[in-house]
């Protein structure tokens, strides 16, 4: 399907809903504006703290979707209008309409943000694997079980390099989860919620005062939930427990700390793609999966955080936080090894047997000084990360697999004779400082200056079956910079530009491979970034473009004389522009629209891999409106992805998928129905190889929740 096409039908669609609206606003006419703007017995004359009772929001609609505040890229509290560099926030309110358990549910509200590999993502042209937790690294669902959103009250994106805040990462961003906190205020919410593909969940969530002044404050939230899939022999299993209490110590201290404990059970697992056609056309029916039903992939994590905020006088402030977490993801899968020379029927598979265990803990401090028109950061963080993985396989008698009819169950997996492969253990420690200064030039022009240096080593300890058993140690350091400006020429216009970079070191093992013995210097990444930000119509209409160019080199590559060392030869650029528009189209019907831009090209050693899920063009749509008069709304969604390439430079086919939602309200009762993929489309979301294939996008799922806040 073509972009043009795509458009005409979101047009359509959005025609649809328009008159549909129309119709029921019409049926609703009995409601007056004069007792709509009615706030107890004051009539509210120009409508700036109208309260929809739907959307719990006072002002605008617009305000249920916008954030105007990030700590994100700053480390500070500061306005997202006044951050020079592009930062996109999906907040609770949309977390909820969507009905989104995870974050694949929400590639479309992010521009720029595609499916990758599994977990991962693709961001402005980058595969992007690793993540924070309110700023902190330590992720608990690691390489390969997808994150899940019960205690997540925001999800934050920094787009672009990240180092002069977070130190080495990946050039396309960062992705910020913000936890749920005890609150001030009481509330307790029981949820349920089924679905077709025999999906069940529950929950509970209670928070609030633990003493009669508020100062000790608590969180309790329980949650499980259990589902089949469209694939064949897939269930999955959820369940949650995260706990929660933060104590005002004094005017000047709070404590919070913060406790979750994660499982996670997929049967059928590890899941993996389709075979395809180099066109992108599916091989076999996509219900179809080369894992048994005895195939599982398990993970068990546990998390402790803790932060102290200590007010030290009128300009000085500190924060201090600690971070633990520990892991352990296994797997027991069958892996497709391509089709048979002989019969193209048949998929070739191995019985893979691995255990990934992890245990980090992250410490970080900051001092931030409000010096007159300076606001002075000051700050250091420490990250250290012990990775173990051990794993086993075979291919000697495992069945293959029909593509057109699979026959499960043909072996028995206890009497594979697994050969051992890999042993390993890996332990990073990372610990850097840095500075930054938000000048306030004027009352127009503000200024952001930052740099940071990481020391890094990295200590490897580990047998593999091709080169035996090997030992290295690495140690390096590294340097990030960041400059911007943002400029208010008026309350419509505000514009800003930046230049940003970040590192990536490179691993203790590809070190022993330098041909001469040298050390490799760490990758290294820039970006140039340019946008404004505008409002439109009394702040109805809010329009962020930003236009970047991200250079990226010292990428590893094979030698081009000798395959067994390597060469820092590599470098890609990746460019693009981003359109994100939040609208009130009217007082009751509210828009958010995501678009992205992305080409890449591979400047030095062509490789094609670096091609792979970095579609041209991405649009996502979300849009709804509130009956005030019944307490209810209606929300539509549309989600677009062009062509994309694999690994293997097979083509991935473009998609759109529509979503739709229905909610309302009953005294302390909220009820909600969502429909994902309305029309039942099949779909590949990503491509991997061509002995994997592509990745299925979920055909249509119909959910239905109830939630009593009492």
């Amino acid at each position: 399907m073509t972009l043009r096409t795509t458009l005409m039908m979101m047009q359509a669609c959005g025609a649809l809903v328009f008159s549909t609206v129309i119709f029921a606003e019409n049926a609703a006419n009995n409601i007056t504006q004069d007792s709509y703007l009615n706030d107890g017995d004051n009539k509210i004359k120009d409508g700036s703290n109208i309260e929809l009772q739907t959307l719990q929001v006072q002002g605008r609609a617009l305000s249920y979707y916008k954030e105007d505040e990030a700590a994100l890229a700053t480390r500070t509290s500061t306005p997202i209008d006044k951050t020079p560099q592009s930062v996109q926030v999906v907040t609770e309110a949309l977390i909820e309409d969507q009905a989104a358990r995870q974050i694949t549910d929400l590639y479309r509200s992010i521009s720029g943000m595609s499916q990758n590999n599994v977990s991962t993502v693709t961001l402005r042209g980058f595969s992007q694997d690793e993540v924070l937790y309110d700023g902190l690294k330590g992720d608990p669902f690691g390489d390969f079980s997808i994150p899940q959103l019960f205690t997540i009250e925001q999800i934050q994106v920094l787009k672009g390099p990240s180092g002069a805040a977070y130190g080495a990462g990946e050039p396309g961003g960062v992705i910020n989860y913000v936890t749920k906190k005890p609150a001030y205020e009481q509330k307790n919410t029981l949820k349920v919620s089924a679905g077709n593909k025999d999906f069940l969940s529950g929950s509970i969530e209670s928070s609030g005062p633990a003493n009669e002044d508020a100062s000790q404050r608590y969180r309790l939230g329980i949650y499980s939930d259990g589902q089949d899939s469209y694939r064949n022999n897939v269930e999955e299993e959820n369940r949650i427990i995260d706990l929660g209490y933060a104590w005002d110590i004094d005017e000047n201290n709070t404590l919070t700390v913060q406790y979750t404990d994660i499982h996670q059970y997929i049967s059928g697992a590890r899941l993996r793609g389709i075979p395809t056609d180099d066109d992108g056309n599916f091989l076999a029916d996509t219900s179809w999966n080369n894992n048994e039903k005895s195939d599982f992939q398990e993970l068990d994590a546990q998390v402790f955080q803790t932060r102290l905020d200590h007010s030290i006088n009128s300009w000085l402030d500190s924060n201090f936080s600690v971070r633990y977490f520990n892991n352990t993801e296994t797997q027991k899968y069958h892996e497709s090894k391509g089709l048979n020379a002989t019969d193209s029927d048949k998929v070739k598979r191995e019985f893979r047997d691995q255990v990934r265990s992890r245990e980090g803990i992250t410490l970080v401090g900051n001092l931030i000084a409000e010096l007159g028109d300076h606001t002075v950061l000051v700050g250091s963080d420490y990250f250290h990360q012990k990775n173990d993985f051990l794993y086993d396989k075979t291919t000697k008698g495992v069945a293959e697999l029909s593509l057109s009819n699979p026959v499960y169950g043909q072996d028995d997996t206890s009497a594979y004779d697994m050969v051992p492969q890999t042993n390993e253990s890996t332990t990073t420690d990372q610990i850097g400082l840095y500075i930054q200064d938000q000048w306030k030039v004027t009352d127009q022009l503000d200024l952001l200056a930052g740099a940071r240096i990481d020391r890094i080593e990295e200590k490897y300890d580990g047998y593999k079956i091709k080169t035996g058993t090997t030992k290295a140690n690495y140690k390096d350091t590294g340097y990030s910079t960041r400059l911007g400006a943002t400029y208010r020429i008026n309350d419509n216009w505000k514009p800003y530009t930046s230049f940003s970079t970040g590192f990536v070191p490179q691993g203790a093992v590809d070190q022993q491979k330098s041909a001469d013995g040298s050390l490799f210097d760490p990758e290294k990444s820039q970006q140039i970034e340019v946008g404004i930000r505008s409002y439109w119509l009394n702040n109805k209409l809010n329009v962020n473009l930003a236009a970047y160019h991200i250079n990226r080199e010292n990428i590893l590559q094979d030698d081009p004389g000798d395959d067994n060392y390597l060469v820092s030869i590599g470098k890609i650029r990746s460019q693009g522009m981003e359109l994100d528009v939040l609208a009130d189209i009217t007082s009751r019907w509210v828009a958010n629209v995501s678009y992205a831009y992305n080409d890449v090209k591979v400047k030095e050693a062509a490789d094609g891999v670096y091609f792979a899920n970095t579609p041209y063009h991405q649009l996502g749509l979300w849009s709804r409106y509130d009956f005030p008069s019944i307490d209810s709304s209606i929300a539509f969604g549309a989600d677009y992805v062009s062509q994309q390439k694999n690994r293997d430079d097979q083509t991935v086919k473009p998609y759109t998928v529509y979503d739709m939602s229905w909610q309302t309200r009953y005294e302390d009762w909220k009820f909600q129905l969502n429909i994902k993929n309305l029309f039942d489309k099949e779909y590949a979301v990503s491509g991997f190889t061509k002995n994997i294939g592509s990745f299925v996008g979920e055909r249509r799922r119909v959910y239905i929740s109830a939630a009593y806040d009492f």
